[in-house]
């Protein structure tokens, strides 16, 4: 059967991941056109793995052990991921887990206008604060669930995605950085909190949010080309490689003088 099969979209997540990190580990020595380019992989990402975490949701036969999983593999990325993205935020592993719970809490709740009262009062707010890709991940992960056409659900959460960085590349852009755009005050002034003096506000950075648009936008046609097919089995692949990946890089950055470990001390 042609096209893409679950194991190679998978590693194109991977992939994506990995090369969308490293700016920000090695950003005073990354040249711009590196970044532009490792911004538009790195939106393939967690479209990507959106998709398949209702796949997992849906075929599991323990929920519970997904969500230990996730959460141990989450605490053991999160030393690393603070040295490296260097902001306030829970790690994706969370944002996964948070998405789980928040497909559980639409699968129970049987009266709809309770649950999306409940999403937009609670869930979204929480998340914009506190977790990784804010509101937009679980949302993400929400329309790939609820909408029933196959072909239809491929499409509208990529492109409801790539919508939403957009917009908040906009705002960048414009001097207003996405956390504060969400309400959070951060701590800009303490050395070490974070490099670059919190480079969320750096137009170059926001610029990014551009490329990675795109790339989300191009997951669309990505999961088009998905033919159904599993592939070789990837259980344990991304758990490693997630905290891993985060861990090498700090390792070097450390080494070169890049990455001020005093940060974990604000923490």
């Amino acid at each position: 059967m042609k096209g893409l099969n679950a194991y190679q979209l998978k590693w194109i997540a991977i992939i994506g991941m990995v090369l969308s990190h490293v700016p920000y580990a090695f950003w005073d020595v990354i040249p711009t056109w590196y970044m532009m380019i490792s911004a538009f992989v790195g939106g393939f990402t967690f479209a990507i793995m959106a998709y398949f975490v209702v796949e997992g949701y849906r075929h599991t036969s323990n929920l519970k052990k997904y969500l230990l999983r996730l959460f141990i593999f989450g605490v053991i990325a999160t030393p690393f991921h603070i040295l490296i993205i260097a902001l306030p935020w829970l790690n994706i592993m969370f944002t996964i887990m948070l998405s789980l719970i928040v497909l559980v809490l639409y699968d129970k709740i049987k009266y709809r206008v309770v649950f999306w009262l409940l999403y937009i009062i609670v869930i979204v707010p929480v998340a914009l604060l506190y977790f990784e890709f804010y509101f937009i991940g679980t949302t993400m992960v929400l329309l790939y669930h609820i909408i029933r056409n196959e072909k239809t659900r491929r499409v509208v959460s990529p492109i409801f995605a790539g919508v939403c960085w957009l917009l908040l590349a906009g705002l960048g852009i414009l001097g207003i950085s996405t956390a504060e755009a969400a309400g959070v005050v951060l701590q800009t002034g303490e050395p070490g909190m974070f490099r670059n003096e919190f480079f969320m506000t750096d137009i170059t950075f926001m610029s990014m949010l551009i490329p990675f648009a795109l790339g989300t936008f191009f997951v669309a046609f990505l999961l088009r080309c998905y033919n159904g097919e599993r592939g070789k089995r990837m259980k344990w692949t991304f758990y490693v490689i997630y905290p891993l990946h985060f861990a090498v890089m700090a390792a070097i950055g450390w080494a070169l003088g890049l990455i001020d470990p005093s940060v974990l001390v604000f923490w």
